[in-house]
């Protein structure tokens, strides 16, 4: 890993376990804003733990917007109840995890107001998210595009973390520990704990 301490990250949907992991170990951390779309990629797409093992959910874009759309402009698209969906699933894989209901009333709204931009829907899922984990979020968003940046670039980083450490998952005498899921998996199960649990794990995150 570069001496360089600031961390570039992509913009994320309810963004891996390993993803928070970063934000919270360190403060210098940047979200681009200014990158072309990147398709099948965290950025509208996050995998929760299912009745039947790993499930992904994907939030659809306006077709119109093309490959080299920046980032901050992608549109979400809304032709089919995605967001229905979406709740419907977590619903069903975390209804019965110890914390889903002491949270639930915080997410309900994503998924029944209208957000035009992803970008925009992502950070304030972000928000709800550290206000989940009791911490203060201190990264800010890129003021201009870096094809080569200074930073430690996780741009294209899927954030998975080798070894990580187990905690109790709804589903997991069916299909086992299930690693770097959504940042809601660990919170719904791990509720107060979940800060700490980020803090100590080991990120050096595959690039």
């Amino acid at each position: 890993m570069e001496s360089n301490n600031s961390f570039l990250l992509p913009t994320s949907y309810l963004a891996p376990i390993g993803y928070y992991a970063v934000l919270l170990q360190n403060e210098n951390c940047e979200t681009e804003q200014y990158e072309h779309f990147v398709k099948q990629s965290i950025r509208n797409r996050c995998d929760i733990y299912g009745a039947n093992g790993k499930l992904t959910l994907s939030i659809p874009k306006q077709r119109k917007a093309s490959s080299k759309t920046q980032i901050k402009d992608i549109k979400i698209a809304y032709h089919h109840p995605w967001q229905k969906e979406h709740w419907k699933s977590i619903c069903s894989a975390y209804r019965s995890s110890s914390y889903f209901e002491f949270f639930e009333d915080l997410f309900v709204p994503f998924y029944e107001k209208r957000e035009t931009f992803l970008l925009d829907f992502n950070l304030k899922l972000q928000e709800v998210i550290f206000k989940c984990l009791q911490i203060k979020d201190t990264s800010i968003l890129t003021q201009s595009y870096q094809k080569q940046s200074t930073s430690n670039d996780y741009r294209n980083a899927t954030f998975q973390i080798k070894n990580q450490t187990k905690y109790h998952q709804v589903f997991e005498n069916k299909c086992g520990f299930i690693s770097n899921l959504s940042i809601i998996d660990l919170l719904f199960n791990k509720g107060p704990e979940s800060a700490d649990y980020l803090n100590n794990l080991d990120i050096r995150i595959e690039i």
